[in-house]
């Protein structure tokens, strides 16, 4: 997923943040201890308490998800966004190529549906 609102701008001094969505079963921390910075509120950033590099998210109100910074994966040069969100705050000329765009985030119920068309264009 791309997004492009105005926190995660300000937090990556570009014009969209990427990150992969997966379930919060799926993630866990080997190394270290990360630290909550960027924007404070009640959806966590956490960065790397070291070098200071934006790693995840926790959003608020989905606690089944962690949101991974998706350049801190290992192949991040074959990733493409599937989805890009709050595209009411993009700056006009970014361009990600994403298959679906919304002005926020997409509603709950669209998730399923949208997982399912993610899964199927990865086989």
């Amino acid at each position: 997923m791309a997004c492009h609102c105005t926190g995660c701008q300000q937090m990556t001094s570009s014009a969209f943040s990427l990150s992969s969505l997966f379930p919060s079963a799926a993630f866990s921390i080997i190394s270290g201890e990360p630290v909550i910075g960027g924007l404070h509120g009640t959806t966590r950033h956490y960065f790397c308490g070291h070098c200071m590099s934006w790693l995840f998210t926790r959003p608020e109100g989905m606690d089944d998800f962690v949101n991974v910074r998706s350049t801190m994966l290992g192949d991040s040069r074959t990733y493409k966004p599937f989805i890009e969100t709050y595209t009411d705050e993009k700056l006009e000329w970014a361009i990600t190529g994403a298959q679906h765009s919304f002005c926020k985030f997409p509603p709950q119920e669209k998730f399923p549906e949208l997982l399912r068309e993610y899964a199927q264009g990865q086989g």
